[in-house]
Parts: structure tokens; C-alpha cells; sequence
């Protein structure tokens, strides 16, 4: 652990055990790291037989659309302000922003010291709607996003986190009461290669994702598409049927994958995989199925699953229509379920 020790407390996530020791309550691996040690996350240490987690700094800060999290039934078109710290739980192959949460990252990380007022705030004068923590993993630095969500619920914002949803009953609990929203990244359906290349087990994300959703958080879904890796038709059919099982109204955003980090050399997915996809999440009765990350992509829209007609219109992180009416009501009278007001 190399981010400076002022930039931590004691972590309200955790659990005392005999012998000095302590375990984590912030993710699912629950890891109990030995004196001086850190978790599997690399910001989670054991100091004196306490817990500390990261505290008062930000690895970056930027106000972005709601679209870009994804969430497309949250707010269309509002602004959020984005901050991020160090460190990750996984290890994935494909991370787009391993230069900030992967184990190397760690040596040469720079905080940015700030106050929970201050991002709140910051927020306000952006114009922004939402806080949302995302670019590392917001499980392992739960604490610190808890107080920043509370700074914010004082201006009227609503919160968000951009997860892998690798939660535990004790995280959840501890954040529903100053966050909103949950966007959880679905890697795959295979747990061997979700051992190998994330290093986690799907289990414990399946798990995650019914905790999220049971607790009352509004969640959507998203699964980067790799060819060879999770692309079959059978592996899509079995997470659609997943989400599909939980609610037919669980948003599903199927994103094409970009060469980066360890997989700099694989191909990029064709948009005719996640049209493909998206065809079988539908047929399993999946409402509100998107794809991503491809310019002038189908799909991009929200429409109403009763009349057809569509409601909010997109281009990449752009909402170009918006023609919902109070609390997401169609011009037919059907109600789309999100957050809209």
C-alpha cells in the first residue's frame, strides 16, 4: 500500500477478529490481512490490528453525462460530477483504467487531497445532478463515497456508484441510505474464466447483483462484449436469462470492447455481435436492451415496450429526444420504470 497514510481512516466496514487480526466487509473476498498488510484491493490495511481505508483524495475528477456511467433510465441528459481514488479487487485482463487501479498503478499514485464538501460543491457550481464513483472499484473505498453522497444529499443530488458488484450485505446496507444508483459490470458466465481474467468468482457477482436490487437501489446492467471470451450465444443467453429471472425491466447495455491494457492485441467487437446479442437478451423477454461503445450503433434509444413509440433518443453520450412525459409515462399511458424526474 503506497498511497500516504494520512490519506486514510479507520474503515466502518470491517470486523475485529482475536489475534489482532480483522476482516473486510467492503467486498466479497473479505479478506483479513495480516498486520502492516493490505487486501486483495491494495488500499485496505491492517494497521494495529484496525482496518484503514482510503480517505480525502481523489485520483480525478470530471463532470460527465449520466450516459456516459451508463445509465440510460436515470435522469437523460443530466450532468454528473465523477471522482475516482486508487486501487481495484479485481484484475482484469481488458481494464480500461488500469493506469489508475491496478497494482502497478499504486507506485506512482498521486492523491489529490479534498474534502467531501468540496467535491459536493464542486458539483453544484458544474452544474451537476448526480455524484458518482467510478474510474477504480467504489467498493473498496465505500467510506470515503458515503460521506461525499451525504455532502451532496444536503445540495439535492442524487448518487451513484459504476461497480463491479462484487458487494457484500454489510456494503450494501452501510451506503443505501446516501445512494441512489448502482451500475454493475456482468464480465461474463463462465466462473473459470471469470477466476482467470478478473480474478473473482461469478457466484459472489450474481450475488452482488440480487443484494443491489433487493435493497432497493434502481440497477442497470452492462457486459462488455470480447470476442472468444464472452460472446457465445450460449454464455449471452444464460446472463440474459439472469437478469431476465431478477426483472424483465433491469436495463442491459451491451458494449463493444476496445484493444487495451493486456488484451491490447485482441480484435475489437463487431456491431453485429452486440446486435446480435441484444436480439437473444430480447427474446428472453429483456425490455430495455442497449448497445455501446460503436458510433451511429442501433439500439441507443429507450422505447415503450406497450406502443412502440420512441421515447428518448440518442447518439453516444448525447440525448437528442427526450419525449417522456411526468415520471416516465408514454403518450399511451405505460409508465417506464427509472428515475426520470
Amino acid at each position: 500500500m503506497t498511497v500516504p497514510a494520512e490519506f486514510s481512516r479507520p474503515a466502518a466496514l470491517q470486523e475485529k477478529l482475536p489475534g489482532g487480526k480483522v476482516r473486510c466487509l467492503a467486498c466479497a473476498h473479505r479478506c483479513v490481512p495480516g498486520e502492516g498488510a493490505a487486501g486483495i484491493c491494495g488500499v485496505r490495511f491492517n494497521e494495529g490490528g484496525t482496518l484503514k481505508a482510503p480517505w480525502g483524495y481523489v485520483s480525478g475528477v470530471s463532470p460527465d453525462p449520466v450516459e456516459k456511467k451508463p445509465f440510460f433510465h436515470v435522469l437523460p441528459g443530466a450532468r454528473t460530477l465523477s471522482f475516482g481514488m486508487f486501487g481495484c479487487n479485481f484484475r482484469c485482463s481488458f481494464c480500461q483504467n488500469w493506469h489508475i487501479s491496478g497494482v502497478k498503478a499504486l507506485s506512482h499514485c498521486v492523491p489529490e487531497p479534498v474534502t467531501p464538501q468540496e467535491l459536493a460543491g464542486q458539483a453544484v457550481s458544474a452544474g451537476a445532478r448526480l455524484l458518482v464513483s467510478t474510474y477504480n472499484e467504489p467498493l473498496i473505498t465505500a467510506e470515503w463515497a458515503a460521506a461525499v453522497f451525504a455532502e451532496g444529499k444536503k445540495e439535492g443530488l442524487r448518487s451513484a456508484f459504476v461497480s463491479n458488484g462484487y458487494a457484500t450485505p454489510e456494503s450494501v446496507k452501510f451506503l443505501r441510505p446516501v445512494m441512489d444508483f448502482w451500475k454493475v459490470d456482468l464480465k461474463g458466465f463462465d466462473d473459470k474464466k471469470y477466476a482467470a481474467v478478473c480474478g473473482a468468482r461469478l457466484e459472489k457477482v450474481l450475488e452482488g447483483i440480487k443484494l443491489i436490487r433487493g435493497a432497493g437501489f434502481w440497477l442497470e446492467v452492462v457486459t462488455l462484449l470480447i470476442p472468444g471470451f464472452n460472446d457465445s450465444d450460449a454464455e449471452i443467453g444464460a446472463m440474459a436469462g439472469f437478469l431476465a429471472g431478477l426483472s424483465k425491466d433491469i436495463p442491459w447495455h451491451l458494449t463493444a470492447f476496445h484493444p487495451d491494457y493486456k488484451m491490447a492485441g485482441d480484435p475489437p467487437t463487431p456491431p453485429e455481435t452486440l446486435y446480435r446479442a441484444r436480439e437473444a437478451a430480447l427474446s428472453e423477454g429483456l425490455r430495455y436492451v442497449y448497445c455501446g461503445n460503436v458510433a451511429g450503433a442501433s439500439g441507443q434509444d429507450t422505447a415503450c415496450p406497450s406502443c412502440g413509440k420512441t421515447l428518448v433518443r440518442r447518439e453516444g453520450f448525447s440525448v437528442q429526444e427526450n419525449l417522456l412525459g411526468p415520471g416516465g409515462a408514454c403518450s399511451c399511458g405505460r409508465k417506464l420504470p427509472g428515475a426520470w424526474d
